[in-house]
């Protein structure tokens, strides 16, 4: 089997994993690691073992396939260019900054017969995998994605830097259209907002309360889905998933209790399932798991949320 040529684009925090991941898989061989910080570049080069560029077009004509983890606003412009030049691309989220971007996007790759999957993480969780099959009526769900500030980005305002992870499962959990939606948030440390909710009503009747922030002294990851039978609880730092119904003390039917149990998942490595993941579809020629069309989609979303935090911070001024 041929190796699989790759390209890192972006070796910031979280570029850096990526760059490591592929220097360490079967079957790929790392040709290079690009960032503007040549010797950040340097340095994670020489820790994988592999070259160092300054100019994403270094790669051009030496990759089969990228993984691009660079600010926001450059993930439209870089990610056409290698799709011009029959690349295929891992994006991290989210996909680009405008709906007309992302279509742009998945019009190109698929007019090229390309790869193109966007970077939500979370579906990878091995919590979220032990759902498959059991998630059948959803009536509500919870989402909590809360942390610290770190600085990273800090380009973007906390919906589509945190809440883009819970939009994407909420969507492919609840399968229905959004009937209408309400949200609220702040800014404290950035220019954006930092502290958000989002309250999303579905054509099915589920509703979704998803709350981020990243101005919280807990790091905290976590979803309840409510259905008549029982509530699934997924925790996706520990990958833990559990699920509650309600049970009763032994001769005494009428006072109710909650009864919880664990439902056993195996823990994994997120960002090598994805990364391997992405590969497979770069050898199989097939759609990747969180697709082009599913990263626009959540975008969209995200947009409709920015746009009611933005008309009702307008309003209090």
């Amino acid at each position: 089997m041929n190796k699989i040529k790759i390209g890192v684009v972006g070796v910031g925090y979280f570029g850096q994993f990526h760059a490591e991941k592929y220097a360490h898989i079967d079957g790929v061989e790392l040709v290079g690691v690009v960032d503007v910080d040549l010797s950040r570049a340097r340095d994670i080069a020489k820790r994988t073992h592999t070259q160092s560029f300054f100019h994403h077009a270094d790669l051009f004509n030496k990759v089969q396939a990228v993984s691009v983890a660079i600010p926001t606003p450059f993930h439209y412009p870089v990610t056409k260019d290698f799709f011009l030049r029959g690349v295929d691309v891992l994006l991290e989220k989210p996909i680009s900054n405008t709906l007309e971007e992302a279509d742009e996007l998945i019009g190109l790759a698929q007019s090229k017969g390309l790869i193109f999957q966007v970077g939500h993480l979370e579906r990878f969780n091995g919590a979220l995998s032990g759902l498959t099959g059991r998630v059948t009526n959803p009536r509500f769900i919870e989402s909590h994605r809360l942390g610290p500030f770190s600085g990273r980005g800090a380009e973007v305002d906390v919906v589509l830097d945190l809440m883009v992870h819970d939009i994407d499962i909420i969507l492919s959990l609840v399968g229905s259209k959004i009937k209408g939606l309400q949200a609220v948030g702040i800014p404290f440390i950035t220019c954006y907002p930092d502290i958000a909710n989002a309250r999303i009503e579905f054509e099915n009747g589920c509703t979704a309360s998803l709350t981020v922030s990243r101005i919280s002294e807990e790091k905290i990851r976590k979803t309840r889905i409510f259905q008549p039978e029982g509530i699934f609880s997924i925790d996706y730092l520990s990958q833990k998933l559990s699920f509650s119904k309600k049970g009763g003390f032994p001769g005494k039917e009428k006072i109710p209790e909650m009864v919880t149990e664990e439902i056993p998942v195996k823990k994994i490595d997120l960002l090598e399932n994805e990364i391997r993941s992405f590969l497979q579809s770069v050898r199989d020629r097939k759609e990747a798991r969180v697709s082009g069309r599913d990263g626009k989609r959540v975008l969209e979303v995200a947009l409709q949320i920015i746009q009611k935090i933005d008309d009702l911070n307008t309003k209090k001024k």
